[in-house]
């Protein structure tokens, strides 16, 4: 086994306790912005070593293109979506009164 191969099973090993701890995340928290940074945080880097962990396994440029494809795609799908969530939660939020109600009830 080369250290190549080696760094490529550490990262690999990382990313998918980093994608784990997301998933927990998900479940133990309550929030909506607790449960957001859950599901991004952790995953896009979980993401990140994984794909890392790909191209150090097998280093070729044929590579390089589709693995930063999909990088690039996660990190901006995710950052949107994470905002579009925050701005729904607060538009929620802000809709309530003291009650919790919405308005009108």
């Amino acid at each position: 086994m080369s250290v190549l191969d080696m760094i490529a099973a550490g990262c690999l090993l990382a990313g998918a306790l980093l994608a784990l701890s997301a998933g927990i995340g998900l479940v133990r928290f309550r929030g909506t912005l607790e449960r957001m940074h859950a599901g991004t945080k952790p995953q896009v880097l979980g993401v990140l070593l994984v794909l890392l962990a790909l191209w150090l396994h097998r280093p070729s440029l044929a590579y390089v293109g589709p693995l930063l494809l999909v990088a690039l795609s996660q990190v901006i799908t995710v950052s949107v979506a994470a905002y579009m969530v925050a701005r729904a939660a607060n538009a929620r939020q802000s809709s309530r009164d003291d009650t919790g109600l919405p308005p009108g009830h």
